[in-house]
């Protein structure tokens, strides 16, 4: 009996430690395919300071579906894109929406509505995105600022969500799009 109690126990951490080790990190390249990652970066000087801010997220695609009000619900918490959740870094000191952003890592994460967007930076990384339940895995508490931003529409249509930076004078732009709709963040230094 001690013998076939052992053997079993052996047999568990084994199978255990082969789907941690493989399992899944088989599983995140094969949902990476559907929706790759992409790290955006933002480097130039601006009032006569190095800026260095990075996006790191998944992008997925549209494939015909109700992205907005559908398949990323209004008033809940997105982890604004697939897979894990999105990476904001910066190495100053940042002001959006009137609001002080220290430098540091962030985990960033919206509240889409149709005519505006809550826009989240956490203080804490997450493994992945969403819980087994598929709620989003964001923990409020540790919020940074929470700032909102006015919907805009986009013509043509875009399939696969997109994070950018667009330079304006002294701030820079934060943009998030997919389908037809569009944000803009205002990040000043």
């Amino acid at each position: 009996m001690i013998k076939f109690l052992k053997w079993t126990i052996g047999t568990i951490v084994v199978l255990g430690l082969l789907f941690y080790f493989v399992g899944i990190p088989y599983i995140k390249t094969q949902t990476k395919k559907k929706s790759p990652q992409q790290t955006v970066t933002f480097n130039e000087n601006i009032n006569g300071s190095l800026i260095k801010i990075s996006v790191a997220y998944s992008k997925p695609y549209k494939k015909g579906r109700v992205i907005f009000g559908g398949l990323v619900p209004f008033g809940k918490v997105w982890r604004t894109g697939a897979n894990e959740n999105t990476i904001f870094k910066t190495d100053k000191d940042l002001i959006i929406g009137g609001k002080k952003l220290p430098a540091g890592e962030y985990s960033l994460w919206t509240i889409p509505e149709k005519d505006k967007w809550t826009v989240i930076w956490n203080k804490k990384q997450y493994a992945w995105g969403i819980k087994f339940d598929g709620l989003a895995s964001r923990e409020p508490e540790k919020d940074a600022i929470q700032v909102e931003a006015a919907v805009e529409t986009q013509s043509p249509s875009l399939e696969q969500f997109n994070i950018a930076f667009e330079k304006n004078g002294n701030t820079v732009n934060l943009i998030l799009a997919w389908d037809q709709t569009k944000i803009n963040i205002p990040i000043g230094f």
